[in-house]
């Protein structure tokens, strides 16, 4: 099991909110970072959104040691050879800690940078553009000419620096997404789905990674609220719902207005826009709650209780075959340390490099001889 966090703004104790929201800024990443750096996650995802990923994945590199930056790129806004030079420069300079979350987006985001195709014509370009993009990764020259790409001589100048080539990670639920990933992808990613769904779902897009002979992992974004015991995990749920109103809720219906995309239709079908007056009405699996969706676009749904309620549920994504969790919480620095000291002290992670050294505790500086060095 990998387990990730966020590095995207907005943040606060409810964001969705002018006063629950805080401000983001470099400073502020930084101590994101560092945190998800000490704390033993295996790294965190830098999405779309108001900060540029490559700008500020590149300038935490010097404040990180261990932890890997998931870059999220969009095929159709930037030549695949210009992005390879971009990852294969990261990924010497962070030492091998780069990895590309490719992201098709939907007609609303990528019109107003000026990108006009339709749902499947945008997967037709992103197959061409991983075509390119994965051999230049590599090391490899490409040359290529498909509807949306055409490339000539393209080699680049450096190397990976000896570290292995950048790993390509998407998601996407529709057929046409589904069927790029297999052909390409190394880790395909789901959005807040229960373990019965992201079940049926890595079955397909496995079966599909078979016809062409590939292997996958897969993975899933979430948000999670745990605290001590259930109980208080469901009063902190009850405390982010009362501020959940119909302002912020028109605000992200209005957001998503137009949509094509099918992840987010499946998102929103979990919540049928609808408040109830119980948000416990809104659990729609054993600990996990749908709530969120209602007031943020992507992935709405959260792991909700104690530390042993959202082993149990890790634990039952892991069943149906999910290895790497990409969460967050509100705000995510604070609810980092929470989670890295309810929760992960009962998984066993893959991180590669060495834990940090938790051991230290002022029981354990009061039981020393006064003077004796820690």
């Amino acid at each position: 099991m990998e387990i990730y966090w966020y590095l995207t703004a907005p943040d606060g104790p409810q964001p969705w909110t002018a006063s629950g929201s805080r401000q983001v800024n470099y400073a502020y990443f930084q101590q994101v970072a560092k945190a998800v750096d000490h704390l033993g996650f295996t790294g965190a995802l830098l999405a779309t959104g108001a900060h540029d990923p490559w700008i500020l994945g590149a300038s935490l590199i010097p404040h990180t040691e261990r932890m890997k930056f998931l870059i999220a790129i969009q095929p159709g806004l930037i030549s695949p050879t210009l992005l390879a030079k971009m990852a294969v420069t990261f990924n010497q300079f962070s030492k091998g800690r780069v990895l590309l979350n490719v992201v098709s987006g939907d007609k609303n985001t990528l019109g107003a940078y000026g990108l006009h195709l339709d749902h499947d014509a945008r997967y037709d370009l992103s197959d061409e553009f991983l075509q390119v993009l994965r051999p230049l990764l590599a090391e490899q020259p490409v040359n290529f000419e498909g509807e949306h790409i055409h490339i000539d001589n393209a080699r680049l100048a450096l190397g990976n620096g000896g570290y292995p080539p950048p790993q390509l990670w998407f998601g996407g639920s529709s057929d046409a997404a589904q069927e790029v990933a297999a052909k390409h992808i190394d880790t395909y990613l789901s959005w807040g789905e229960t373990p019965p769904q992201a079940a049926e779902k890595i079955a397909q897009v496995k079966a599909r990674a078979e016809k062409h002979g590939r292997q996958l992992r897969f993975g899933i974004r979430l948000y999670v609220i745990v605290r001590e015991t259930d109980e208080l995990a469901w009063q902190a749920v009850d405390a982010l719902y009362q501020t959940m109103d119909e302002k912020a809720i028109g605000a992200r219906q209005t957001l998503e207005k137009g949509s094509d995309s099918v992840g987010q239709s499946r998102m929103s079908a979990l919540h049928h826009n609808q408040k109830p007056a119980d948000p416990r009405d809104l659990e729609i699996y054993p600990g996990l709650w749908a709530g969120i969706g209602l007031v943020r676009p992507g992935p709405g749904t959260a792991i909700v209780g104690s530390p042993e309620t959202v082993e149990r549920t890790l634990r039952a994504y892991q069943d149906a075959g999910v290895e790497v969790f990409i969460l967050s919480g509100f705000p995510l620095l604070e609810e980092a340390y929470r989670f890295s000291e309810l929760v992960m002290p009962r998984l066993k992670l893959n991180v590669e490099t060495e834990q940090p050294d938790n051991s230290f505790t002022w029981g354990n500086l009061w039981d020393r001889p006064f003077g004796e060095k820690a």
